[in-house]
């Protein structure tokens, strides 16, 4: 839920620029489809029904499925702000493959929402040793903030990313497909 902010953050600072919705539709990105497919996957897989049957089979699914979304991102590097966004998908795929395929948690910031994970699949997980722990979850937004979760650096550099793309786009003048 962390890029939503990102996406906010990106079309304020593109009207503050003076750029325009309409530069929006002009942005042309390659594999779009399979940026859809590896969200999608995502969205099901954490989804309650799903994760409490997936067992094994989610870690996989959770790995497999944000590496064509990082794919799908590096092959639009072009895009002035995608080069952070890949820094950033690539640390959580670092940390998420080096944690047996879940995205480690910190109980201080879980505790700090009040939040306790259960049995079934998640994407996120207590670890008492975390490899590569800088890159895992330790953040957590303040109670207040709408949407609040737990974040990584990662989570940052995805959402920050992202709002460069936008203000971006916003502020180009007709339609360039980058190629």
């Amino acid at each position: 839920m962390f890029i939503l902010y990102g996406l906010l953050a990106g079309f304020a600072a593109g009207l503050v620029m003076g750029g325009r919705p309409g530069g929006l539709a002009d942005l042309r990105l390659r594999w779009v489809p399979v940026v859809l497919a590896g969200m999608l996957v995502q969205l099901v897989l954490f989804s309650g029904p799903v994760s409490d049957r997936i067992g094994a089979l989610g870690p996989v699914l959770y790995v497999g499925s944000t590496a064509f979304v990082l794919a799908a991102v590096l092959r639009n590097a072009r895009v002035p702000g995608l080069p952070i966004v890949a820094l950033g998908a690539a640390a959580n795929l670092a940390a998420i493959v080096a944690n047996g395929g879940f995205m480690p948690a910190s109980p201080g910031a879980l505790a700090a929402m009040g939040i306790t994970l259960g049995s079934t699949y998640s994407n996120s997980a207590v670890v008492t040793r975390p490899v590569l722990e800088p890159l895992t979850d330790i953040f957590a937004l303040p109670l207040w903030v709408p949407f609040t979760n737990v974040f990584s650096v990662g989570d940052v550099l995805i959402a920050f990313g992202v709002a460069v793309v936008i203000a971006w786009a916003m502020r180009r003048s007709g339609a360039t497909a980058l190629s």
